[in-house]
């Protein structure tokens, strides 16, 4: 299932098993990019826990653990061997033939737990767009826009600047060019962290995901 799952979220061409008897095919960590609306993360697909390839010091310096599972008994023996890892854990129910009413009981029970998790189905891609959107959720990042020139036609940046969670203005001053929040006089903010669209900030005001940013300098 982790071989499968990692060629369709990003651009690796794992070896995928092809029967239930084929164990432990993945003999060492194989690396793919995966995009998500112009962020792009790399995801390390770690050899099963139960085989001699596993790596655990990788799952221990993961900055998040997709892990993705099939009934709770192989989540319960999982949880054991993850017990040291430090990153966030996301859980991925991987559903094939259940029917509606036991996907309800695998949510309402994961939610009884207070997992973040997803129910993925591989098979038809279900769920996949969701596990990206969490992946994200639980990288601790947001993406923010430069504004474009009024003459430009677009009013915005086409690629985002990759910023920590709680990052200001400032920090994105910064981020595009060491210095530059000095030479700045003005600042102003669309989107989700605005009260109204442009409105004027300081350059300690804490930005959110898909704020456009725009400067004006001294």
């Amino acid at each position: 299932g982790k071989s499968t799952l990692l060629s369709l979220l990003t651009n690796a061409y794992p070896k995928i098993s092809q029967s239930e008897f084929e164990k432990f095919t993945t003999k060492k960590p194989i690396i793919g990019i995966m995009n998500f609306e112009g962020v792009d993360f790399q995801m390390i697909e770690n050899p099963s826990i139960e085989s001699e390839y596993y790596d655990k010091s990788l799952t221990n310096s993961a900055d998040i653990l997709i892990i993705l599972f099939n009934n709770f008994s192989d989540l319960e023996e999982i949880e054991k061997n993850i017990a040291n890892a430090k990153g966030k854990k996301l859980y991925v129910f991987n559903s094939s033939n259940e029917t509606e009413n036991e996907i309800r009981k695998i949510r309402a029970r994961l939610q009884s737990k207070k997992y973040n998790f997803v129910i993925i189905n591989p098979k038809n891609h279900w769920g996949l767009k969701e596990l990206k959107s969490k992946i994200f959720q639980s990288s601790g990042k947001i993406r923010v826009y430069t504004k474009s020139p009024s003459n430009s036609g677009k009013s915005k940046s086409d690629k985002p600047v990759i910023l920590d969670e709680n990052s200001a203005a400032k920090d994105l001053a910064e981020k595009i060019l060491h210095g530059f929040s000095e030479k700045i006089k003005e600042t102003k903010i669309w989107g989700p962290s605005s009260k109204f669209p442009g409105q004027k900030v300081g350059l300690n005001h804490q930005l959110k995901d898909l704020d456009i940013v725009e400067f004006k300098t001294k």
